[in-house]
């Protein structure tokens, strides 16, 4: 169950649809928090430093879909205990990230569209 989605479908001139990945792609450049402007909504997300990606084409029916899909936890990444090195009194600390799954089969869209989630776990 998701606890948010977001989703827009609009028909976007080429110009308007490259205006929107240049806004998505300053906002994962700066990462940290960033708003989104997506028609009249404004997206407010937490973008960590790595993200997982899946890039999908499909051909049929007379169209093209091109979907592009960033997927990162909710919850920030923790810092392991600080250890003591061997011999020494300097301590060191080691990130743990959690395993990537795959993705799981899901349904997509169709026409033209503009699809943005969010998703937020308790």
């Amino acid at each position: 169950m998701k606890d948010l989605k977001f989703e827009q479908k609009a028909s976007l001139s080429r110009i308007e649809a490259a205006d929107q990945l240049t806004a998505l792609a300053a906002a994962l450049r700066e990462g940290g928090d960033a708003e989104l402007e997506i028609g009249p909504a404004t997206l407010s997300l937490r973008i960590p430093d790595d993200l997982r990606s899946e890039v999908e084409v499909e051909v049929g029916n007379g169209e093209i879909e091109l979907e592009i899909e960033f997927k990162w936890p909710t919850a920030p990444s923790r810092t392991a205990p600080s250890q003591p090195a061997a011999g020494t009194a300097k301590a060191t600390s080691r990130k743990n990230v959690p395993a990537k799954p795959g993705r799981s089969g899901t349904g997509t869209s169709r026409g033209k569209s503009a699809k943005r989630s969010a998703t937020r776990t308790a």
